[in-house]
């Protein structure tokens, strides 16, 4: 799995155990948490900074890119 798919799960992942949790637990704190991954997401865009990436690259993880380049 590359860093790039690893960011997307880890994403969608927090996406809906947040939903599910504001499903279980209704008291609209756990939409803050969906609104922090998705600004996180967004920053990331424009900014290129994900503390996500850094603990992938550490955990030996490999870009889509580095992964094409050992083919």
């Amino acid at each position: 799995m590359s860093i790039e798919r690893g960011l997307f799960l880890l994403a969608s992942i927090m996406v809906i155990a947040s939903t599910i949790l504001d499903i279980v637990f209704p008291n609209g704190y756990w939409q803050w948490f969906t609104l922090f991954v998705g600004a996180n997401m967004l920053q990331s865009i424009f900014t290129g900074f994900c503390p996500p990436k850094f603990l992938f690259k550490k955990l030996g993880m490999k870009t889509e890119a580095e992964l094409c380049q050992m083919k």
